[in-house]
């Protein structure tokens, strides 16, 4: 008999308890309340309204009473705020140890709700499936060989900033949570940096429970249409072939197949060119791994975002958000075998691929959209745009009168920037910030046991240009494009450079040779859309500590120019060509200081190294 999968999710832990009284609870499908004491706290007011923090968890402890050898509640970590962040495992068999559920080949999935607290769907939806997995039984086969983890509120500070003026776009429920954290960080745009204590605790439980399947549930804003739920999911070339094709062309189908024959209106997700007139198409842009899909690809994982249509009423909200994740566990059940092969071929790949001597195949960092594309059927509303004196442009307004648009929308996404992986990268031991960001992703780090000096490869970087604005509490080094879907444009340049360094003892050397290896090249190589570089964790090289002054950088200037006739004709080239170089004295002096020999040699220059090998680095014995 084949195991069973293990599925995780984030809201509480269901209980699977038995016993008469349970049995004779009413079925709860989706949109129905249950038996009064099993209604969820949305059910008991029609959807008007969506529990606190303290309900909820009043909710989850009642159904881990009912069945506590099958669904567990665990703490995973704290907010800012000191509020216990919370996971619920569900396991028919009473059985939670991961590694062991790994060994069996039972697949596990995370659900995660409410990483953007005012979005509430995700939450009341676990807790109606949590039931009728525990309870009512209706849904039990979902776990016949999965286990299921569910985070019920993972923003829990934003959740408790409650209010009736959060969301202005949204249709119910009447009161919602914050989008963000109590520092005002967006958590789903920190997976890769994870300066959020909140991120660092979501990462400490991806890495012990190592998912097969992720799920992520939120509820959208963008153009109004017929659909109530949509979900994207991530087929390009970043993402293993294996996977990507599983994904492609079996599970994106069958779940808009089984959600649809709900009644629901579900399909891809909703983004627009132009809000303002659907015709000009779709948006197909790389999700980066800020994101939390995005950050799934680089941990060799399929993962799922779930956009309710924030128009739609609460009801039909939650119970679409209900039915996917019906639909998903159903499928993860059905191809337990195949899902949990796809992605152990996919970490034995990685990690061969980092044990390879000769040349190794590129790692894509950056996508851009094909060129060429095809026609989409958009199930949208009619539609007329109107001059509005207030905002002083036109506005488009919506009717309600349904309307299947054809546009266009991009292939497919196509590599624009790839890179060839090192054996190891080497990081001083003066990176403190950047190597703690490596410890929270759970890599495998050395540390080099005296100094070391050697070539290395590495980078020097300039033209940097800081966004005029912080972006997530921070001083970035690319333009993050919020509000429309995209990659990220970076705000420096890089070369490629070949250079001797010393790194003292403590440096950290990051082998590749690992299952999440490409967390590390995201992280470490500069020119990745969420490096620590485009962060502006490395901000401090692009500063001049030292400088001369003019009266002594004017007689220097002239022995340069006597003795090098090239320098001396590149000097009057840009007078000659450059006005504005021309009229600045500061730029004049500047062009002999960065050519003498006091010019810092470390300015602009990247700090870690890319390791060939790692023959001659200090350097403890490595486990097998």
């Amino acid at each position: 008999m084949r195991p069973a999968p293990l599925l995780v999710v984030t809201l509480a832990a269901l209980s699977f308890g038995a016993s008469g009284l349970f049995r004779s609870a009413l079925a709860a499908g989706p949109g129905r309340v249950a038996a009064a004491d099993w209604a969820t706290p949305a059910e008991r007011d029609e959807y008007r309204t969506t529990p606190r923090y303290d309900a909820t968890m009043k909710y989850l402890r009642r159904l881990q009473a009912a069945a506590p050898k099958q669904l567990r509640i665990e703490t995973f970590g704290r907010s800012v705020e000191g509020r216990d962040l919370v996971a619920v495992a569900v396991s028919l068999d009473g059985r939670f140890d991961p590694a062991a559920l790994r060994r069996a080949g039972r697949p596990i999935v995370l659900i995660q709700n409410a990483i953007h607290a005012g979005e509430m769907d995700g939450k009341d939806a676990c807790l109606a499936l949590l039931r009728d997995l525990m309870i009512t039984r209706e849904r039990a086969a979902l776990l016949r060989r999965a286990v299921l983890l569910v985070i019920p509120i993972y923003n829990v500070d934003g959740h408790e900033r409650f209010g009736p003026d959060n969301r202005i776009n949204q249709n119910g429920p009447a009161e919602t949570g914050w989008r963000t954290q109590a520092a005002n960080l967006n958590l789903n745009r920190d997976y890769m940096k994870a300066d959020a204590p909140e991120t660092r605790a979501f990462l400490r439980l991806w890495n012990r429970w190592l998912p097969d399947l992720f799920i992520d549930t939120h509820v959208t804003d963008g153009a109004d249409y017929q659909y109530d739920t949509t979900i994207q999911t991530e087929t390009g070339p970043d993402v293993a072939p294996g996977l990507a094709a599983y994904m492609r062309g079996t599970l994106a189908p069958a779940l808009l197949d089984m959600v649809g024959r709900t009644g629901h209106v579900i399909g891809p997700y909703i983004a627009l060119k132009n809000d303002q007139d659907p015709s000009q198409g779709m948006v197909l842009a790389q999700s980066p791994p800020r994101f939390s899909t995005g950050y799934t690809i680089v941990q060799n994982r399929l993962g799922i975002l779930v956009e309710t249509h924030m128009l739609k009423d609460y009801r039909t909200r939650a119970t679409g958000t209900y039915e996917l994740l019906r639909a998903a566990l159903e499928l993860v059940n059905r191809d337990a075998a195949t899902l949990v092969r796809l992605n152990r071929e996919a970490d034995s790949a990685t990690i061969a691929a980092g044990r390879r001597s000769g040349p190794r195949a590129p790692i894509p960092l950056r996508l851009e959209p094909e060129i060429e594309s095809e026609p989409f059927v958009l199930r949208g509303y009619r539609f007329e745009r109107q001059e509005s004196p207030i905002a002083g442009t036109d506005i488009i307004r919506y009717s309600h009168d349904p309307i299947d648009l054809t546009i266009p929308r991009p292939r497919g996404l196509l590599v624009r920037l790839a890179v060839t992986p090192p054996a190891a990268y080497i990081v001083p031991a003066a990176w403190s910030r950047v190597i703690e960001v490596l410890e929270a992703h759970g890599l495998a780090l050395l540390r080099t046991t005296a100094a070391w000096e050697g070539e290395v490869e590495t980078y020097r970087c300039d033209e940097a240009r800081w966004l005029d604005h912080p972006f997530e509490g921070r001083q970035v080094l690319f333009n993050p494009g919020e509000g429309r879907p995209g990659s990220t444009t970076p705000g420096f340049r890089c070369r490629s450079a070949r250079q001797r360094l010393s790194f003292p003892a403590g440096s950290v050397v990051v082998p590749l040779d690992q299952r999440a290896s490409r967390v590390a090249v995201h992280w470490l190589e500069p020119e990745a859309p969420d490096s620590a570089l485009a962060w502006g964790f490395f901000n401090a090289i692009f500063e001049r500590k030292e400088y001369g002054e003019s009266y002594v950088l004017e007689p220097l200037a002239r022995s340069m120019l006597d003795a090098d006739a090239d320098l001396k004709r590149e000097f009057e080239r840009r007078l000659a060509e450059e006005p504005g170089f021309a009229a600045s004295p500061e730029e004049r002096l500047e062009f002999f200081y960065r050519r003498s020999r006091f010019e810092d040699p470390r300015l602009g220059l990247y700090p870690v190294g890319r390791l060939a090998s790692l023959y001659g680095v200090p350097l403890p014995r490595r486990s097998s």
